[in-house]
């Protein structure tokens, strides 16, 4: 297992990180060795040093609760932050190492996966004031969130749930069925709506002096695309007009502000340039940090730049997409049809953030330089367009309402001249898996031929996997629901070759999800080829397994629909 979430001591001598859901620490000095700190029970995270270094806040979580504590360095002791029977999350420190805040999720049983979460129980944040004396120490609300839409906690793809910025708290809230930043004092008031609009905020970080918050957001800087992109914005922690701080056609993410107070770091990325860190600085000039880090030989003149599509579903939802057409190519061309894993996921007009996907769409790029029409469909049930479009209804296990999607993906690109409709397929992992075979299984008149990269089969097998209360024995109607919702029950209509490709110690989907595919698929006479990793997990450990993946799914994809071969690594 690898270490995760390293935080350093303020002093600088220390470093703390999760190891097997365990804390520990290592001093900076040479030759120093790693030790656990906390002993007991429950799966450690979220490790936070108080200011002065002193303490350390985490979260111990228990199953169907979670616990918010404080460890004392010198005394060795741990003091728990107002403990009760709900999931109690995100501890961020006051700015003098008093007061300790927290978000309440409300005790919540998933007894299944996939029931949209539009509205629930309102989450809470909550204020320990860690001067009240020994024991547990109490805690009061200060923020209770409204009934309805923003009921249900979502965080911004941050270190933390909150901040503390000086005098407020900052905290993300869907009140309006968007993802944005709001404040509030922390002695209690009105929260104050930081970034209001039709779009969602991710990477949030506070200036050195906490009176500014720099976010990444899909706001749109001057072009409708940007919904499709990330951008850097400004915005005083007190409320006030945000400010673009990137724009363009370019990709930006991560910011750290710098401790001068002026420059901020960030990674960034277009559509023909992967990822690479650059800074901007107070005059409003983006440099590069390290121009070297993409090779002057790197093709990018060779690669294209996708446009951004609107289809519908096969319900009539509107579906968003990127259209990777092939240069200087006539006549009807092949095409492929990428789904994104997650579900939870946004793909973009670029290079994307995400390793996972970062390698994904340099396939796409390369699917087009091999003539293949592609395009990239940000499917219901992912991230980027709002709560609702999120929170989709009868997605997954309850309805497989993506389907809608898939096959509105496929008749948009039927429809486009440059392609043949003959030649369309699909390909995914994970979750782009799943509607990989979901497409295939369903409509094969339409889809060629396809590529499962450790998709979902059956909805009742993963399932038990992330929902300990789940048991289909029990849940008839939710497992019969699930596994209609599966391509495993329209195994009948598939006819399509598929390329298989899993790693056989993947602990998100289940290895027995190929292996019970490959089965049923032989048994109907369909044709089939594996590309199997042992020893490999879901996200492949191995740069070179990537490559063989990759370089199989180009290779099978040209041989089932045309396009030039590049040689494959894939066997029967």
């Amino acid at each position: 297992a690898a270490a995760a979430a390293p935080a350093i001591s303020p002093k600088g001598n220390r470093v703390a990180y999760v190891l097997r859901n365990q804390a520990w620490w290592v001093d900076l000095a040479d030759g120093a060795k790693p030790e656990r700190f906390l002993e007991g029970r429950g799966q450690a995270g979220s490790l936070r040093w108080s200011p002065d270094g002193s303490k350390i806040a985490f979260v111990s979580g228990r199953g169907d609760h979670a616990f918010v504590g404080v460890y004392d360095v010198a005394k060795n002791g741990i003091t728990w932050i107002d403990p009760g029977v709900d999931r109690d999350g995100s501890p961020e420190w006051s700015p003098d190492g008093t007061r300790l805040a927290f978000v309440r999720l409300p005790a919540f049983r998933n007894t299944f996966a996939f029931n949209p979460r539009r509205s629930g129980e309102p989450w809470s944040i909550r204020v320990a004031d860690l001067r009240t004396g020994q024991g547990d120490v109490p805690g009061r609300e200060l923020f209770r969130a409204e009934q309805g839409r923003g009921s249900v906690f979502q965080r911004v793809n941050a270190e933390n749930g909150i901040l503390w910025a000086g005098d407020r708290l900052l905290f993300p809230w869907e009140r309006d069925g968007w993802l944005h930043l709001y404040s509030m004092p922390a002695s209690g008031g009105a929260p104050t709506l930081l970034t209001p609009g039709s779009f969602e905020v991710e990477d949030v970080a506070l200036s050195p002096d906490r009176s500014r918050v720099i976010y990444s957001s899909n706001q749109e800087a001057g072009d409708a695309a940007d919904l499709d992109r990330r951008h850097l914005w400004g915005v005083a922690v007190g409320g006030g007009t945000p400010a673009a701080l990137t724009r363009g056609a370019g990709i930006e993410w991560s910011p750290q502000p710098l401790r001068d107070g002026q420059a901020i770091a960030f990674l960034a990325s277009n559509a023909v340039r992967p990822a690479h860190p650059g800074v901007r600085l107070a005059s409003g000039e983006i440099r590069e940090l390290a121009p070297g880090s993409i090779p002057a030989t790197y093709p990018s003149n060779q690669l294209v730049t996708p446009q951004p599509v609107v289809f519908n579903g096969a319900d009539g939802m509107p579906i968003r997409g990127q259209l990777f057409l092939p240069r200087g190519v006539t006549g009807k061309r092949p095409a492929a049809i990428f789904f994104h894993g997650g579900s939870r996921r946004q793909m973009l007009l670029g290079w994307h953030y995400l390793d996972y996907y970062h390698k994904t769409y340099a396939l796409n790029q390369h699917l087009a330089s091999r003539g293949f029409v592609v395009l990239s469909v940000n499917y219901r049930s992912g991230t980027g367009y709002g709560l609702e479009f999120r929170e989709a209804l009868n997605y997954g296990a309850t309805g497989a309402s993506e389907f809608n999607d898939v096959l509105g993906a496929g008749l948009y690109l039927r429809g486009r001249s440059e392609v043949d409709p003959a030649r369309i397929g699909l390909w995914g992992g994970s979750y782009g898996g799943y509607l990989t075979a979901l497409g295939l299984s369903r409509a094969s008149d339409l889809y060629a031929a396809g590529v499962d990269i450790h998709g979902v089969h059956d909805w009742n097998v993963v399932v038990r996997n992330f929902v300990e209360t789940y048991d289909p024995r029990t849940r008839q109607d939710a497992a019969r629901l699930a596994f209609d919702s599966s391509p495993m029950a329209s195994l009948d209509g598939w006819r399509s070759p598929v390329l298989l490709i899993h790693g056989d110690d993947d602990r998100n989907v289940p290895f027995s999800e190929t292996v019970t595919l490959a089965e049923e698929l032989r048994k109907r006479g369909v044709e089939f080829e594996q590309l199997i990793f042992p020893d490999e997990i879901h996200g492949f450990l191995l740069h070179r397994r990537w490559v063989q993946a990759l370089e199989a799914s180009a290779d099978f994809l040209q041989r089932k629909l045309g396009g030039k071969q590049t040689g494959t690594t894939s066997q029967r």
